[in-house]
């Protein structure tokens, strides 16, 4: 580390705590999920020592440019790439069987920042379910990097906030959950390509749908290393989750019944940034989850983007507020002495843990619960002022029921929750016209799915 770096780590370790509530500490939604014994203990499993030594270890390779050396065995994106595929199937032989891992390889064409022919790969592990294996939940962050000029694959480009931090999180959930058994699967993707336009994501979302994967939620891990903001004021106990409202995929036939029920804060995609604040804003995490209602940060985008577009629900967490020194920089010093360059002294790996936690309390608890409701409908034949929804039972072995959720209509989180038993259809004494419904499953042990938003039966 350099003298500078080392004044910047410090300036990063002793900047001013932004006021942020203890975590837990608030009124959560009434449909909130407090944490069982059980994933208390897999939490903390959860090491902040191994996240620092997955960022160092892939800062190590120089660079991880999707333009760089593929054969290279000490530097480039094929050295990170052999390196990631050693470490996840280390963590499946501790599996039974239940863990496996491949390289998800494909060459991409000229496009858009690919100047040649390349080939994009991506290191997948997937933590197949033991009860209902064909449902499937997906976290990922990308392990290529760049510096100031997106084409340049031979400088030194250190990535360690975007993204180490994120495949880090995913590393560290695959070696957590390995060893445990997922009623669904679990998918722990680094992949590749993100700086040069999501080629990586866009591979592995697409190989999802052509097979025709019931891929119920996507998160993606993108500059989740560091709590301290560009002005030096830390948040560490607070992560932004960006959740899109209207869907990438939406077409005209779905937006003109939308504008016609309302629906606009009621995507699937919100539905599960709901769901991330039930189960993982608490003292169990140490995090607080601030929904952002956008796809993305302004104008920008992430991973997530390609499920979007293809029909699946998928969010991005980021840390709460960006230092764009310490990000798509060259590394060096200017004329004042400022360290750029996005280095690992100005992570913070204690705050990259804690991410860890909120994505493993979230995916535990989404394999372990019953599916999101299918074909929930409001019943439209007739004119009345009450309201009866219908919706499809679940097959889940350990089903026991239902519940039907309602706000009103500028309530930003579901205020009421009506239990109604093993039951397919149900009727409320409300006007359809004045609030939002939804419906949730339950099973035997308590757990909740995420809420469906019911649309206008035919």
């Amino acid at each position: 580390m350099t003298a500078t770096a080392a004044v910047g780590a410090a300036g990063a370790a002793t900047g001013t705590a932004a006021a942020e509530p203890r975590p837990g500490s608030g009124h959560p939604p009434v449909t909130a999920q407090r944490p069982s014994r059980e994933l208390r203990a897999l939490l903390r499993e959860i090491d902040p020592d191994r996240v620092a030594a997955t960022v160092h270890k892939l800062v190590s390779f120089g660079t991880r440019h999707t333009l760089s050396s593929q054969d290279d065995p000490a530097r480039g994106i094929g050295a990170a790439r052999d390196w990631l595929l050693s470490e996840l199937r280390s963590y499946a032989a501790a599996s039974g069987g239940r863990m496996t891992v491949e390289l998800q390889s494909y060459v991409q064409e000229p496009a858009p920042r690919i100047p040649a022919a390349t080939r994009i790969t991506n290191v997948v592990a997937t933590l197949r379910g033991s009860v209902t294996p064909d449902r499937v939940y997906v976290v990922a962050g990308h392990y290529d990097s760049r510096v100031t000029d997106v084409m340049d694959a031979t400088s030194d480009a250190p990535g360690a906030d975007d993204d180490a931090s994120g495949v880090a999180v995913v590393l560290e959930l695959a070696r957590v959950l390995a060893r445990r058994r997922p009623a669904s699967t679990i998918v722990f993707a680094a992949v590749a390509g993100e700086e040069q336009g999501l080629y990586g994501s866009a591979h592995l979302a697409q190989r999802f749908r052509a097979a025709g994967t019931d891929v119920q939620g996507m998160f993606t891990n993108d500059i989740v290393g560091s709590s301290t903001a560009d002005d030096g004021t830390r948040a560490p106990y607070t992560i932004r989750l960006f959740a899109e409202g209207v869907p990438s995929s939406e077409t005209p036939e779905q937006a003109a019944v939308r504008r016609a029920v309302g629906g606009e804060n009621d995507s699937a995609t919100r539905q599960l940034a709901r769901f991330v604040r039930d189960v993982a804003d608490n003292d169990a995490t140490g995090m607080n989850i601030r929904v952002i209602h956008r796809r993305d940060r302004y104008r920008r985008g992430g991973d997530h983007i390609p499920f979007l577009e293809r029909g699946y629900p998928a969010a991005r967490f980021t840390e709460p507020a960006e230092d764009f020194a310490h990000q798509h920089q060259d590394v060096r010093v200017d004329e004042t002495g400022k360290q750029y360059g996005d280095l690992p002294e100005f992570c913070d790996f204690d705050f990259t843990a804690r991410v860890a936690r909120v994505n493993a309390a979230t995916l535990w608890t989404l394999a372990q619960a019953p599916g999101t409701p299918r074909g929930a409908k409001i019943v439209t034949s007739d004119l009345t002022n009450s309201t009866k929804l219908v919706w499809s039972r679940g097959t889940e072995p350990d089903l026991v029921g239902y519940e039907v959720v309602w706000r009103e209509t500028t309530a930003p989180e579901w205020t009421h929750v009506i239990p109604v038993g093993d039951t397919t259809t149900h009727e409320v004494d409300l006007s359809k016209d004045n609030v939002f419904f939804g419906v949730r499953a339950v099973n035997r042990a308590g757990l909740r799915s995420p809420v469906a938003f019911p649309e206008p039966a035919a």
